[in-house]
């Protein structure tokens, strides 16, 4: 059974709003950006090796506020690779599309603007559209894992007003990140083994945190291999022998593991013959301002008078987790400090929300996570449970609830609401559940309208009657915000969470401001 037509008009709003906030970003960080001046910040920030021409300055007016703080270091990337031992924390494949991109489709600008400019345009460009086929894949998980389409709609919707916005419009990697991972996710519930492996490997060439995502396959094969043992007697004799199963289940696993970890695998290979082999002479290749910001900013270069760093005597070898560690400062309980209050006061919300969707659902299914879903149990067979409480969601839940805790004790803490944001469908879908059952501008009667959930159900808190009821196909969110002073607080809360973020991250990432 298809659970979304070509003709599904959930999906059309979905891409059309989507569309719609992304055109209004670009519009508001132009208008920012020429509005507020630029903060004089302690980044990176590379010297220009060409004069700006007429339309490079006017595209950087237009789009300059999206190429500050990380995009500083995906574009320069992109331009003249991985000259800087500190720019392999940020992953090859994000900067290899764009640099595609710039020289492919953009190839007949290059006679207008310098490479640069068209690396920012190629960046904004595609970004732009992995948000939209973000919203999209987000839409589709969300009808298979929760089984109905008024959450899953809802839940689409926010993810394009997310809080971490700035960041999948700017030279980020999350954009993209966040597509392949959705539809990984989406490829894998429908059962699509391979291609989800596919999409999950991509994902780990963008982001390290995507090696998090073969927990997703190692928990789907498990919890298959776990329900057929459990089959009645009358079941065995189709099934193949207990030695096969195993066999089967240890295999796939292996390869699609090994496929998963492969990108970061070869990254860290590349990283240790560039910075770890001999020079070859580099530093004569590299312009003198770039070898100035060098000995100014104490950035090392490969094999920099022949000295090698000192990760490259380590027994493993991992350039990634030696930058994180050196430049970054990033390690278990570093970033609790006085002075970092502030950036906790920041991440409280998307910590708050992450918390409260995983008591959620611990409390709505108490046996269900104990057994961690590889019980089968008669009394749900047939009768499957739609909405954020339903049991596929666990595996989600869990891999939030990792990303929450690892992100706030082990990481910066501001960064946790891109880092959910781009990474997990639980704050979307948790924050869609909590609009859906308390918010009575959204309740309505009707028949029911989930998607291979056919049982008519109560609301888990009992609050809104027909939670995945039919109703017209007008935005939610555009609904609440036009009746902002008639919604609950728990709306207004929610709202606010999201667009006050939304806001303000343009108004401060763009003028190089901190922020998330």
């Amino acid at each position: 059974m298809e659970l979304a037509s070509r003709q599904d008009p959930h999906l059309r709003e979905v891409v059309w709003f989507a569309v719609c906030c992304r055109a209004l970003t670009l519009l508001l960080q132009a208008l920012f950006n020429l509005l507020i001046p630029d903060h004089a910040a302690d980044a990176f920030y590379p010297p220009r090796l060409s004069e700006p021409g007429l339309w490079d300055l006017l595209l950087e007016q237009l789009l300059g506020g999206l190429s500050h703080w990380d995009a500083e270091h995906f574009l320069f990337i992109a331009e003249r690779g991985y000259l800087y031992e500190h720019n392999c924390a940020f992953f090859p494949l994000y900067p290899l599309s764009v640099r595609a991109v710039a020289e492919g489709a953009l190839w007949p600008l290059q006679r207008l603007l310098r490479l640069r400019s068209c690396l920012l345009l190629s960046a904004v460009l595609l970004n732009s559209l992995f948000s939209v086929l973000a919203a999209a894949a987000l839409y589709k998980l969300g009808c298979v894992v929760l089984q109905c389409r008024r959450v899953a709609f809802l839940a689409a919707v926010l993810f394009s007003v997310s809080p971490a916005n700035v960041f999948m419009a700017a030279a980020y990697s999350e954009s993209m990140f966040a597509f392949l991972a959705f539809s990984a996710m989406w490829q894998l519930e429908k059962g699509q083994s391979w291609l989800s492996g596919l999409l999950f490997s991509l994902a780990s060439g963008v982001r390290a945190n995507g090696l998090i995502n073969a927990g997703f396959f190692l928990y789907f094969r498990g919890k298959c291999f776990a329900l057929q043992l459990q089959v009645g007697s009358g079941s065995v004799r189709k099934l193949p022998p207990l030695w096969k199963q195993l066999l089967s289940l240890t295999s796939s696993a292996v390869l699609m593991c090994a496929g998963i970890f492969l990108p970061f695998a070869l990254f860290q290979y590349y990283a240790y013959v560039r910075f770890c082999g001999p020079g070859g002479g580099l530093e004569q290749a590299v312009p003198k301002p770039l070898l100035q910001l060098a000995l100014d900013k104490g950035y090392r270069l490969a094999a920099m008078k022949g000295v090698k760093p000192p990760w490259c005597s380590q027994q493993f070898p991992v350039v990634y987790s030696y930058i994180q560690d050196a430049y970054w400062n990033v390690g278990f309980l570093r970033y609790f400090e006085l002075r970092q209050i502030p950036n906790f006061l920041l991440a409280l919300p998307v910590t708050l929300l992450g918390s409260w969707a995983a008591w959620t659902y611990i409390i709505a299914n108490p046996r269900h996570c104990v057994t961690l879903g590889l019980e089968r149990r008669k009394s749900e067979e047939g009768k499957p449970r739609a909405g954020f409480c339903c049991p596929a969601v666990f595996v989600y839940v869990v891999h939030a609830t990792v990303l929450l805790v690892f992100g706030f004790f082990c990481v910066h803490v501001q960064v946790l609401t891109r880092f959910l944001g781009s990474s997990s469908p639980i704050l979307y879908w948790f924050s869609a559940h909590l609009l859906q059952e308390y918010e009575p501008l959204l309740w309505s009667e009707g028949t029911d309208n989930r998607t291979m959930a056919p049982r008519s159900e109560k609301s888990l808190l009992g609050k809104s009657p027909g939670s995945c009821g039919k109703r017209t196909h007008g935005n939610p969110v555009v609904t609440l915000l036009l009746n902002c002073r008639l919604i609950t607080p728990l709306s207004k809360c929610i709202l606010g969470f999201f667009l006050s973020y939304w806001l303000l991250g343009l108004i401060l990432h763009c003028n190089f401001l901190p922020w998330t």
